[in-house]
């Protein structure tokens, strides 16, 4: 009947308008857009060979380069991916006007030369990633979680304040690069306060133990958030440390601290891993423990090392959790003997694999050569070997010859790529202050690579698994905060 409009369906969602509906478009396009802009960026950069300054507000170096080149890649592929994912829901505009915004933020971040202008775009990534895990205002364990999140962001953002604020105390000036000329060699009080309060900011961002279950409770987020969160946002521990290496590297005593935190939060992460029944609990935990290994790189001084960590590890957890909804695992409780045991053949192809993947990263990067922390970073190289060859042996459903002969054929060129990475990235680095400063070898170090490497190997052996004890700990240690725990599906209502 004309000059009636049509009324909707009962229990239909009603069609966002015309307008509303380009929304996403338009923002998808621009986040390409910031990509494509980035690579120019980085381009000039290698043109000119040197960062350049903008009135002491921003400062454009490799690190500056590096995060937009990657952070705007990521945040194109989420905004790709979300265009399909959020289709239909109500709050499809609201979201994509938060992920471009934490975007826009984080570039901002990575540039910031001016302390305050540092602090205010700390605190801003954390508020609005808040937003992001409490994205769905009528469910009221999202809100937890985001209220759960955003205590910890908070903090963060206050310790950052703590550490700018003693720093600026302490040299009188107000830029980061200024910090990083003034600072010195000889460690004063103010200066290790300050570092101690980048490393808790750090671990806190980093979901590292024991600030971890703000990550844990933050499932409620749109699983696009979540692959941004897990494949940027953790991140900004590891370049709070490199942006502030000459603060952080002035005593010995700070960089053993970072590197037991970093220790710490990669074994519990892993061992925490092995309890998880769900596909975002696992890829949560295996984030704790990946984000303790880049802590412990820069807590060696690879600071070059981290960045190509936490930039690696982001293209695995985004595809990990943007592929999480078509992974359905059936197994059964109790393991049979060919699903957790590799054999005697599978053992010396593993190791041997393993200790060839070293060898080749140390005569590629030149890391590992000599009696130095480098030794150090090429055992993470090992370890990192040791367990994803691990795992290819064991896919039982594959023929013997063809896992076998898979593993050193996929295991040696990945890890001929990330010695060119890491390469590349290290030399977009080498204009930093402080970042070529590796940590002395010690007996400290000696005695925590041995244990580091007994509890792994205790840990990829499974003897942790016959204490029910331990395992009931785990399990606690993973809990996020019951009030963000959906217990009734007829608590969740998006609309």
């Amino acid at each position: 009947m004309t000059g009636q409009q049509s009324q909707p369906v009962v229990g239909q969602l009603p069609s966002p308008s015309r307008s509303d509906s380009r929304v996403p478009a338009v923002f998808t396009r621009l986040v390409w857009l910031l990509w494509v802009a980035s690579l120019g960026a980085l381009g000039v950069f290698l043109l000119r060979g040197s960062p350049w300054e903008l009135g002491g507000l921003v400062a454009v170096d490799g690190l500056t380069i590096v995060m937009w080149v990657t952070v705007t890649f990521f945040s194109g592929i989420v905004h790709s991916y979300s265009r399909r994912y959020m289709a239909g829901s109500r709050t499809i505009n609201g979201f994509f006007v938060r992920i471009f915004v934490y975007t826009l933020v984080v570039m901002v971040l990575v540039a910031a030369d001016n302390l305050v202008l540092f602090g205010a775009a700390w605190l801003a990534m954390g508020l609005v990633m808040a937003d992001l895990i409490g994205h769905i205002s009528g469910w009221k364990q999202a809100q937890a979680a985001g209220s759960l999140a955003r205590r910890h962001f908070v903090a963060s953002s206050a310790l950052v304040a703590v550490a700018l604020g003693t720093l600026w105390w302490h040299t009188g000036v107000t830029t980061v690069s200024g910090i990083a000329s003034t600072v010195g060699a000889t460690p004063s009080t103010l200066v290790l306060v300050a570092a101690g309060a980048l490393l808790l900011a750090a671990m806190v961002q980093s979901a590292l133990v024991p600030f971890h279950t703000w990550l844990f409770s933050s499932m409620t987020a749109p699983t696009p958030a979540s692959a941004l969160m897990h494949a940027g946002f953790v991140n900004a521990g590891g370049i709070l440390l490199v942006r502030f290496a000459p603060v952080v590297t002035v005593d010995p005593g700070v960089m053993l601290a970072v590197v037991l935190a970093g220790a710490a939060s990669a074994l519990l992460g892993k061992l925490l891993k092995t309890v998880q029944t769900d596909v975002k609990g696992t890829l949560a935990c295996s984030t704790v423990g990946q984000m303790g290994f880049m802590l412990m790189q820069a807590g060696l001084g690879f600071f070059g090392a981290a960045i190509t960590h936490l930039i690696l590890h982001g293209f695995y957890k985004a595809y990990q959790f943007l592929a999480s909804g078509a992974q359905v695992t059936h197994r059964s409780p109790t393991p049979t003997k060919s699903a957790s045991s590799t054999g005697v053949t599978g053992t010396v192809v593993v190791a041997a694999t393993a200790v060839a993947g070293g060898v080749l990263f140390a005569l590629l990067t030149g890391k590992g050569t000599a009696l130095d922390s480098g030794l150090l970073l090429t055992l993470f190289v090992v370890l990192t070997v040791l367990h994803a060859t691990r795992d290819i042996v064991r896919q039982t459903s594959l023929p013997t010859t063809v896992r076998y002969g898979a593993v050193p054929v996929v295991a040696l060129p990945a890890i001929a790529v990330y010695a060119a990475v890491y390469h590349a990235i290290e030399g977009l680095l080498a204009g930093l202050p402080a970042v070529g400063q590796t940590a002395a070898l010690t007996p400290v170090h000696a005695l925590l690579a041995a244990a580091f490497v007994a509890i792994y190997l205790a840990i990829e052996s499974g003897v942790y698994q016959r204490s029910h004890r331990l395992y009931a700990a785990l399990m606690n240690a993973s809990q996020p905060p019951t009030s963000t725990l959906l217990t009734s599906t007829e608590d969740y209502n998006e609309y």
